[in-house]
């Protein structure tokens, strides 16, 4: 594991990247985006800035720390020997990047072991919403912050008073069952929101904007930075019947929170697709 000198350097750094590929992306974007690929269906779009963000991504990383591994969701694992991986989110949030909705971000973490959500340590991670440049930064035990400001999640409250953050899959199966544990949470719960960028959500959660959030399906480049981020301001990540975040469930939030939240959707069978 890094130490404190060098989890503030890792974190620096993943600031530096974030923020370089926030502006390749104001700076070259096209008026009108298109989509240049399709991958696990039809309505999930790669965009070709999808692919110039992470080539410019790892080009700084093989410059910086070029024995380190480099997880990508476009381009996958490259191993490294250093111990530590980066993983990175070109631009998370893509259809809201395509469609001209202002909530997509640069998503820069590292972790320390197996690049598995479920056995990494996090260690380090940036946030960049690259429309209005909100930049949130964590690293191990050295706090969570958003442009300098020490973060810190809501106090534990009711979930018929908790504001709810989610996200949807792309295949049509995951989504009617994600309909169905959703129409059985809404009257349970203040409300929901649904942003379209996990990165961004789960930063919301570490702010304070959303009380909690819960998803199935993301991936390690969804999940590694904005993790970091919320557990330095003081939310639990966990998934469901005592697992590790992970692809099947992932909720975040207050300790009291989650453990209600994670408790209900475990009765909805919310991590299986039927």
């Amino acid at each position: 594991m890094p130490d404190p000198a060098e989890v503030r350097a890792l974190t620096e750094l993943a600031e530096r990247l974030a923020r370089s590929a926030g502006d390749l992306i104001r700076t070259t974007s096209p008026e009108r985006v298109q989509v240049a690929a399709t991958k696990s269906s039809d309505v999930d779009p790669v965009t070709a800035m999808d692919l110039a963000s992470e080539n410019h991504l790892r080009a700084l990383l093989a410059e910086h720390r070029p024995h380190d591994g480099v997880l990508g969701e476009e381009h996958g694992l490259e191993p490294g020997t250093s111990g530590l991986t980066w993983v990175l989110d070109p631009i998370d949030g893509t259809v809201n990047y395509l469609y001209g909705v202002p909530a997509f971000a640069v998503s820069v973490g590292v972790v320390a072991g197996d690049p598995d959500p479920e056995r990494w340590t996090p260690v380090a991670g940036c946030v960049h919403a690259v429309a209005d440049g909100r930049t949130y930064t964590a690293g191990r035990g050295q706090g969570a912050f958003r442009d300098g400001r020490r973060l810190e999640v809501n106090p534990a409250r009711p979930l018929a008073t908790s504001l709810i953050g989610t996200g949807f899959g792309y295949r049509a199966e995951r989504r009617r069952a994600q309909g169905r544990v959703l129409a059985a949470l809404l009257p349970q719960v203040r409300d929901i929101r649904r942003i379209g960028s996990a990165a961004l959500d789960l930063c919301r959660v570490a702010e304070g904007s959303l009380d909690a959030h819960y998803e199935r399906g993301l991936n390690p480049w969804d999940l590694a930075a904005g993790q970091i981020i919320a557990i330095e301001a003081g939310a639990q990540v966990s998934g469901l019947r005592g697992r590790p975040a992970g692809v099947e469930m992932s909720v975040v939030g207050p300790a009291a929170t989650v453990h209600g939240l994670a408790t209900l959707l475990a009765g909805l069978g919310a991590d299986a697709d039927d």
